[in-house]
């Protein structure tokens, strides 16, 4: 089997930055310079006057409250630094983070080398000596300035995302003296981590704004910031990248020119992993809140929801701005615009396949004779024209999951039970519906299982005495859609009570699924009833959660079976949202199941279930936020 290093990623706004940046192709329009339907700023006096009439809703008065920061990038070494001699080999085979699309890694907050686990845990990086499992230990911790978000790992070179609220100092206009406002800002801290024991900080850029995504293409790292305009006076604060004692860059600002209902500055940024002096490139643009990104390795995509867009005339004003840049041999060529009626769900509304775009949409609306919900499918050109069209799906019900695989479309909506569409897009401009299953619950998640199968990870439902439906345990399912006219469920398994939750129902990150070894491990954090022996009423009972992670066999022809179970914390509250032993992550070397909760990393073997070692984790105490139940 090969190395699973190679079985990467999606590529969603990790290239929009790059996207943006190699806008080489701009032409001129009335003076200003465009990209199709964006549009550079001629002058801060423009952006100024701009934000003035169309997005004062939007405003941020560039007053945060103070944060505290870490404690510097002091390194603390767990253990004494193995000699040379006496290092261990690293894993034949090992996962790592599941993605969208091959070729572009996603930013999280563990990444793994095969021998090496690199995590984010109570303000600090920790490197973890995971194989082999038996002397697993902590070989470092490094205090990370800020409140870290995620990294990258390119072979003996690591990059953290950090978030934190600055001070920062700037001239109004008409103003003589400086004055100071607190702005949002994200670290990027690029660490040589080829001596693990002491990884040494090589270099510190800043992004004005909040993290909101990156990803990795080679050792090329793309990270995108959002940030509210802020405003000084009269005067507004633009964004920056800064990097060492360089003066800022400020990126150029396009703008739709289609209106948008609100407006908030993305800042694309690109820098190296590995030119430790090459200056960053970065633009901002001006987008709405409800933004999705895409990349294929071909192309990039930017799609905004914009219910500004439709004319008066138009049925349904709910509808989705996509721009498309082509991308390769490191050039990135602004292409075409398309539009479409609904707003997506997340990163699966969106595959290339053959050049073209598809794209899956839920229509939110109003007529005179109430509200309306529907959903669409639409199949783009390469000029971003729609060829292909298929509405009014599942009538009253909304998209809750949706993956595209090859010429076929997997299509979950929900209200009442849970329909599996199968949809044929073999001929771009005639989709069509194959089939459909209807059974109770719905899948939030789903993964390809073969040609012929598809996992679905999701919640169980059931019809309550009022005549609704209630949310029951975490549901696991395995779909036949070989004979695709008549789709049916091979399998499936309820697990826990109402409330039981998984984090991969929200974070594909999270799902584990390895077909060449049959294991499919799902973190779970489970209600379980228990009797109450002290009341005096019969059948009476309370309720525990478990936190751990279950793991199947998978096949079409037995099914789930389950393999074995990995137990985090036994007993905890009714109410275990963000709980520090709830398994967020799970991840293999060789023989060896890693499974990782805020607090630990547990090591199981695959084979017996038979647990080898446990490394505990610099978590600390969170204050926030308050618990609430996940039903």
């Amino acid at each position: 089997m090969g190395n699973w290093k190679l079985v990467t990623v999606v590529a969603l706004g990790c290239l929009v930055v790059a996207a943006i940046i190699g806008t080489a192709l701009a032409s001129e329009d009335a003076g200003a310079e465009t990209l199709g339907d964006l549009q550079k700023f001629g002058s801060e006096k423009e952006i100024r006057a701009f934000l003035k009439e169309h997005a004062q809703q939007g405003w941020n008065d560039g007053i945060y409250p103070r944060a505290p920061g870490g404690a510097g990038q002091e390194t603390s070494t767990g253990a004494p630094a193995p000699a040379a001699t006496a290092a261990p080999t690293a894993a034949r085979d090992y996962s790592t983070t599941n993605v969208q699309v091959e070729g572009v890694d996603e930013a999280d907050f563990l990444k793994n080398d095969g021998r090496y686990i690199y995590i984010i845990s109570g303000g600090m990086l920790g490197i973890v000596e995971a194989f082999p499992a038996k002397t697993a230990k902590i070989v470092s911790e490094t205090r990370i300035d800020g409140r870290p978000t995620a990294l990258f790992l390119a072979g003996d070179r690591l990059v953290v995302f950090a978030v934190a609220e600055e001070e920062d100092m700037t001239t109004p206009e008409g103003s003589v003296t400086p004055v100071p406002i607190w702005r949002t800002v994200t670290h990027a801290y690029v660490y040589a981590v080829g001596d693990r024991a002491n990884p040494e900080l090589l270099r510190t850029l800043t992004f004005t704004g909040d993290y909101y995504d990156a990803r990795m293409v080679g050792d090329y790292v793309y990270t995108l910031t959002r940030e509210s305009p802020v405003w000084v006076r009269d005067d507004i604060a633009l964004p920056e990248v800064r990097t060492g004692g360089a003066a800022p860059i400020r990126p150029d600002i396009y703008r739709p020119k289609t209106p948008m209902q609100n407006y908030i500055f993305y800042t694309a940024t690109s820098f190296s992993m590995r030119n430790d002096t090459s200056a960053p490139s970065a633009e901002t643009f001006l987008l709405g809140y409800d933004t999705t990104l895409f990349a294929s390795q071909e192309n990039l995509y930017i799609g905004y929801r914009n219910t500004g867009t439709a004319p008066e005339s138009a049925a349904v004003r709910d509808r989705t701005i996509i721009h498309r840049f082509a991308i390769g041999e490191g050039k990135i060529d602004y292409r075409a615009m398309g539009e479409v009626p609904g707003h997506l769900l997340n990163q699966f509304s969106l595959d290339e396949h053959a050049g073209n775009l598809r794209v899956a949409t839920t229509v939110d609306g109003w007529t005179r004779e109430g509200s309306l919900q529907y959903n669409n499918v639409y199949i783009l050109d390469p000029a971003m024209k729609t060829i292909g069209t298929l509405e009014h799906i599942a009538p009253d019900e909304k998209i809750y999951a949706a993956r595209f695989a090859g010429d076929r479309l997997y299509l979950v909506t929900f209200k009442r039970v849970d329909p599996l569409f199968v949809i044929d897009l073999s001929d771009p401009k005639h989709p069509g519906i194959l089939g459909k299953l209807k059974i109770p619950g719905y899948s939030d998640y789903l993964h390809p299982y073969d040609a012929d199968h598809i996992i679905g990870v999701g919640k169980e439902t059931n019809e309550n005495t009022w005549g609704g439906v209630s949310v029951e345990g975490l549901k696991i399912a395995l779909f036949d859609v070989s004979d695709v006219n008549n789709p049916r469920e091979v399998d499936s398994v309820v697990i826990g009570e109402a409330g039981t939750d998984s984090e991969a129902l929200r974070d594909h990150k999270a799902f584990l699924f390895i077909k060449e070894k049959n294991l499919l491990v799902i973190p779970v954090s489970e209600i379980k009833r228990v009797e109450n022996p002290s009341s005096s009423y019969r059948g009476s009972y309370s309720t525990t959660t478990w936190q751990g992670a279950y793991i199947y066999s998978v096949s079409p022809e037995k099914g789930l079976t389950l393999a074995g179970t990995v137990a985090h914390a036994e007993k905890g509250p009714s109410y275990s949202w963000n709980a520090p032993d709830a398994v967020r992550r799970s991840l293999f070397m060789d023989d060896t199941l890693y499974t990782v909760s805020k607090r630990s990393i547990i090591m199981t073997r695959i084979a017996d279930g038979s647990r080898e070692s446990e490394v505990f984790l610099p978590y600390r105490e969170e204050g926030y936020p308050t618990p609430y139940p996940v039903w």
